[in-house]
C-alpha cells in the first residue's frame, strides 16, 4: 500500500509524536496528584518510567496502545505500508518493555502499567488503590 503523504510530511508528523508531557501521562499525573500521592518524572531509572513513586516503591509507565501493542485494544494497528518494517519495530519495543520490567522488578520495584485507552476515572481511580494498597508486598501488576 502507499502513503497517503510524502516522506518528508510523513517525517514532520512522526516528529511531532513527544515522549514525555504526553496527555495521557498528564492525566495520570492529575489525577494521582489529586488522590495526595507524590511522585517523580522521569527517573534515571530502567526504561525511564513515566512516574516513580518512592514512597511506595512503585514505578508507572503509561503506555500508547500503538507503540506498545496493547494486546486487546482496536488502537494496536499494524500499518499497511511497510509492514514488516512495522512489525520489526513493534516486537523490539516489546521486547524492550519486557526487558526493563524484569531489571526494575529485580531492583525491588513494583511495576504498574496503564494504557492509554484506559484513562477513565475508575481505571485511574484503580491504579491510585493498587500503588496505595501494594505497598511494601513485593510483588508487580499491570493495571488492564
Amino acid at each position: 500500500m502507499v502513503d497517503v503523504v510524502d516522506q518528508a510530511a510523513r517525517s514532520r508528523m512522526m516528529s511531532g509524536i513527544r515522549g514525555k508531557d504526553t496527555k495521557p501521562e498528564l492525566a495520570v499525573r492529575s489525577a494521582l496528584h489529586r488522590a495526595g500521592l507524590r511522585f517523580r518524572l522521569h527517573a534515571k531509572l530502567p526504561g525511564k518510567p513515566d512516574l516513580v513513586l518512592p514512597k511506595y516503591r512503585t514505578v508507572v509507565f503509561v503506555h500508547g496502545c500503538f507503540w506498545h501493542r496493547h494486546e486487546v485494544c482496536r488502537y494496536a494497528t499494524t500499518p499497511a505500508s511497510n509492514a514488516e518494517f512495522w512489525r520489526d519495530k513493534f516486537a523490539a519495543n516489546v521486547s524492550r518493555d519486557a526487558k526493563v520490567v524484569e531489571q526494575l522488578e529485580s531492583q525491588g520495584w513494583r511495576v504498574l502499567v496503564i494504557w492509554s485507552c484506559q484513562l477513565d476515572d475508575s481505571s485511574l481511580q484503580g491504579l491510585v488503590t493498587e500503588i496505595r494498597m501494594g505497598a511494601g508486598d513485593g510483588f508487580s501488576s499491570r493495571v488492564e
